[in-house]
């Protein structure tokens, strides 16, 4: 356990002194380098993506940096899951499991296509799906299983490997908070049959907004590129062709520019972050009534955040004190599953008042979106405390964090 004479002083909530009144240190994530590609890309008097090299050019650095053969750049994560379950192009009806722990970002995809989105439950310890519920889950109906990687920790992909292959289903990553990270030798993201990232501003590398989404499959990797531009041949004579239906979601050459530099970061973001969120858990490991963030067997831990659990499951309790102590944090992170979130679930507000693809003759299961349907899920949630952190994280900072949070476990 930290040692550190301020634990032992009053509760800022009780007229103490806080532990932090500066605050943290804010991402730096662009420089000269980002500013050089951009300024070329605006000289080209087109940023359109198909009038230059540079969003191929992007997405060919982009595959070769994850070893694949394919890579399809578009202009969000959402985006990027929706190209992967574009490329599973689904009847309308089919299923398609994920997590209740995940940005809706990850279940838009899923209605959008029509399909049915089915959530299995977390391990309490990692917040990432339970390969055992996810096996229960499936029907003769399920499709896909788009897996979340959440917080930079990996959920089992062996176990859930193993699941699509038995059933012959199509598994899809969502990296959008694990960029080049290592489970088991291999890059998240590479493990499946599809791998999605986000690039917005939060993630460990970014380009404001965009997303990509990459495979080794050609057949799946064709219709990608075809699926992010309407479906659209662009043959370069003859009259017009689309192929089915499809929306635009074209990266322009300003997300290329960006991207390139980026990458050229992204490895050296993430082994800092894996530095800090070992040392984090070594300062907190000990203190009477938390939980350091869980690493799955096998992983390097990228802490897009730092997910602390708290004993108590009084999470919004425990995050007030931190807050009074000056650090700043999310209690339960999305509060609720996300389908309880959402009223495109919850309240089934899809196409206009039709309620499809829930209520249609195509759904052959009447699923009600409430907490009876992940209850493991909902309460670990009580649980969560996520601090925020990033690469310009100091060991003073971590510091500071473990002693708030040591203050505030004594309070029971």
């Amino acid at each position: 356990m930290i040692s550190d004479p301020r634990i032992g002083e009053p509760l800022a909530v009780a007229g103490g002194r806080p532990v932090r009144t500066a605050p943290f240190p804010s991402r730096t994530p662009y420089d000269s380098s980002e500013l050089e590609l951009v300024r070329q890309a605006l000289a080209s008097q087109s940023l359109f993506m198909l009038d230059g090299p540079e969003v191929g050019n992007f997405e060919r650095t982009f595959a070769d940096l994850y070893g694949m053969r394919h890579a399809a750049a578009s202009t969000s994560g959402t985006s990027a899951i929706h190209l992967a379950v574009g490329a599973v192009n689904p009847n309308p009806g089919d299923e398609i499991i994920t997590s209740p722990v995940t940005d809706l970002g990850t279940v838009i995809p899923i209605l959008m296509q029509n399909a049915i989105p089915i959530f299995a439950e977390v391990r309490p310890d990692t917040f990432n799906m339970d390969p055992a519920d996810v096996e229960r889950k499936i029907t003769d109906r399920t499709r896909a299983i788009i897996v979340v990687h959440l917080f930079g920790n990996a959920a089992d992909m062996d176990a859930m490997l193993d699941i699509a292959r038995r059933y012959n289903l199509v598994l899809i990553e969502d990296c959008s908070q694990a960029h080049v990270t290592r489970y088991k030798g291999r890059l998240l993201g590479t493990i499946g049959d599809i791998g999605c990232f986000s690039l917005q501003g939060s993630k460990h590398m970014t380009t404001g907004d965009g997303g990509v989404t990459i495979t080794n499959d050609d057949a799946r990797a064709e219709r990608m590129l075809l699926f992010r531009d309407k479906g659209f041949s662009r043959a370069p004579w003859g009259p017009r062709k689309y192929e089915f239906l499809a929306p635009n979601y074209r990266p322009t050459k300003l997300m290329a520019a960006v991207g390139m530099a980026q990458i050229g970061k992204v490895r050296n973001v993430v082994e800092r972050l894996i530095s800090l969120c070992r040392e984090l858990s070594r300062l907190l490991e000990g203190i009477d009534g938390v939980l350091p963030a869980a690493v799955t067997e096998g992983l390097e831990h990228s802490a897009w955040a730092y997910p602390l659990r708290v004993h108590s499951g009084d999470a919004a309790r425990f995050g007030s004190l931190l807050r009074d102590e000056g650090v700043p944090n999310m209690p339960g992170y999305i509060g609720l599953p996300i389908f309880m979130c959402a009223e495109c679930c919850a309240g089934k507000a899809t196409f206009g008042d039709s309620g499809f693809p829930f209520d249609s003759p195509y759904n052959s299961r009447k699923l009600e979106y409430n907490a009876s349907m992940c209850s493991i899920t909902a309460e670990a949630l009580r649980s969560l405390v996520v601090l925020p952190i990033n690469e310009n994280y100091a060991d003073a900072d971590l510091r500071d964090i473990a002693v708030a949070v040591a203050k505030a476990a004594q309070s029971g």
